[in-house]
């Protein structure tokens, strides 16, 4: 596995994390929410990425 993804994955839940805290202190809670769940989504749909390649190659080692 290559160390560049979990790069990614920190920065992108250390960014989102202080977007949050920024827009909570601000008083805009709402918004704050809908920021860290997007970081959320982003990450969900790279790991998602990688488990979909992880099964092609496991399809492909074996023959399936």
């Amino acid at each position: 596995m290559e160390i560049e993804v979990i790069f990614k994955i920190a920065a992108i839940g250390i960014l989102t994390a202080v977007i949050g805290q920024i827009l909570k202190n601000s008083g805009k809670d709402d918004i704050a929410t809908l920021a860290t769940l997007a970081g959320v989504i982003v990450v969900l749909v790279m790991v998602l990425n990688m488990i979909s390649e992880l099964f092609d190659t496991i399809r492909t080692i074996f023959n399936f």
